[in-house]
């Protein structure tokens, strides 16, 4: 590697606002008063907000500076496994900024909304198309709350039947939030191996599934970046117990545009748009987790579902069977916009984008097999997991080459993730980054696989070129500082 990405420059140190703060700097002006001054009783407003006195350049200046200190993926490479950071087209962003769309009140009658409905509209017909299945709601606010949108679907599903199933199965490759979803609706998760491919074993699912279980919370591709191979003979044997298939669509990224869910058994499918459609992800939202549904369970859908009626859109509420709101008003309105601005802009290509993504890790995985421990010696889907079996001798941990990845400029992948694997690393590359990052993502690991074997103590105290050093994550967790 002749060069790395990561170096050191002009990054200024910048203290908190109130250690800048000084008395009388105020960076507003107000308009002269037209109304007498009032006065409050002082029991009843308290000493009031200690808001710092600051000039506008001393506020303008303080979060740029913040700003330089950040990383996300229109600064570089983000390769977190089983989290798609992808690129977001700007394109998205314009089309989220249109005044009609972004100035539009959630309140507003359908009459005079008739431009956003339609796009929820179309949206869900489209994720429907893409999925395979025949019904779709845009409601969820995010992926673990499309988990919770699903397992209440599965639960009205039973009900109806008169039947009070009690358990569910979830893998050992699942995400982990399948698990917390599943319990808040009750049911006991009961954990299902995988077998030495990583993948599940029909013959291990069958002894478990059972007239008690719900039916199972598969991820596919799961979270070993491989594709369940037995998907269609899982879902013959929950279906032959009456129990019900949800995928989790995290890792949809891999195979859009190519599997129909709805094709391979799957009864109800969440879909991350802040992954998979390129809407901005992470920093705490606003994301959305759409829930794609077979024929059966679309009575139960959350309430309102827009229809066509003519040439007009409307919310339709008298949905008997409907488990109701989940969110207050219609879902993430603006991601929605981004989403199917996506949608539009690619067509057809989308398949082309699972594919290059597929391509992208694998090349990564071929790359790297000689330098890096490979669980799992086949062909991945869109991530690619390596450990630190290779490193181990050495005394390198994955934490160690996750810290040192910093100083040649990348964000660290996904670690010590899936807990199938000990000491995982777990790299997903998505289609938007161009080979030469990749080839310089690849140049980089493999210098630090030989820093580990001839120089260990540089990665013992990697990074050395961030702005913030190693820190004790461990105290951070166990004592952490909520104060500020």
């Amino acid at each position: 590697m002749k060069e790395a990405i990561g170096t050191t420059g002009l990054v200024m140190n910048e203290p908190l606002l109130w250690e800048k703060s000084r008395k009388g700097r105020c960076g507003i002006s107000f308009s002269r008063k037209d109304v007498p001054d009032a006065s409050v009783d002082a029991d009843l407003a308290g000493e009031g907000p200690d808001f710092p006195d600051l000039s506008e350049v001393d506020v303008v200046r303080h979060y740029t500076r913040l700003s330089q200190w950040n990383f996300g993926v229109d600064t570089g490479m983000y390769p977190l496994g089983s989290c798609t950071m992808k690129y977001n087209p700007k394109i998205n962003e314009k089309m989220a900024a249109l005044p009609g769309f972004a100035e539009a009140h959630p309140m507003l009658p359908p009459d005079l909304s008739q431009g956003t409905l339609r796009l929820m509209y179309e949206l869900e017909r489209y994720l429907s198309e893409i999925t395979g299945m025949d019904a779709t709601t845009v409601q969820p606010a995010a992926g673990a709350h499309g988990e919770l949108t699903a397992m209440l679907l599965f639960h009205a599903f039973h009900r109806k039947k008169g039947e009070k199933r009690t358990k569910i199965l979830i893998p050992d490759t699942a995400h982990g939030t399948n698990p917390a979803s599943a319990s808040l609706c009750g049911y006991a998760s009961i954990p299902v191996a995988s077998n030495e491919k990583g993948v599940l074993d029909p013959a291990t699912v069958a002894d478990i599934m059972d007239e008690d279980t719900v039916g199972i919370m598969v991820t596919n591709p799961n979270t070993l970046g491989l594709f369940e191979d037995n998907i269609r003979k899982v879902c013959d044997i929950v279906h032959a117990k009456g129990g019900l298939v949800y995928c989790d669509g995290a890792n949809l990224n891999a195979v859009m545009g190519i599997v129909k869910m709805g094709e391979i058994g799957i009864d109800a499918v969440h879909l991350n748009l802040h992954k998979t459609f390129s809407t901005p992800h992470g920093g705490g939202g606003p994301g959305a987790g759409p829930v794609c549904v077979k024929k059966a369970l679309e009575p139960f859908l959350p309430v309102p579902r827009v229809e066509k009626k003519g040439e007009k859109y409307e919310f339709v509420w008298n949905r008997a069977e409907s488990i109701g709101k989940i969110h207050a008003f219609y879902g993430n309105f603006g991601i929605l916009i981004r989403a199917y601005t996506y949608i539009l802009s690619m067509g057809k290509e989308l398949k082309t984008a699972s594919q290059h993504a597929v391509l992208n890790a694998n090349y990564i995985k071929e790359k790297l097999r000689d330098v890096y421990h490979l669980p799992y010696d086949r062909p991945c889907m869109h991530e690619c997991v390596f450990t630190d079996k290779a490193q181990e001798q050495y005394r390198i941990t994955t934490l160690d080459i996750a810290k040192r990845l910093m100083d040649y400029g990348f964000h660290p992948p996904t670690i010590y993730f899936p807990l199938v694997v000990h000491g995982a690393i777990m790299i997903e590359p998505t289609e938007t980054e161009p080979k030469e990052n990749i080839d310089a993502f690849i140049a980089a690991m493999r210098a630090i696989a030989k820093e580990a074997e001839e120089n260990p103590d540089l990665l013992k105290n990697a990074p050395v070129k961030t702005k913030v050093r190693r820190l004790d994550e461990v105290t951070a967790a166990r004592k952490p500082c909520l104060c500020g």
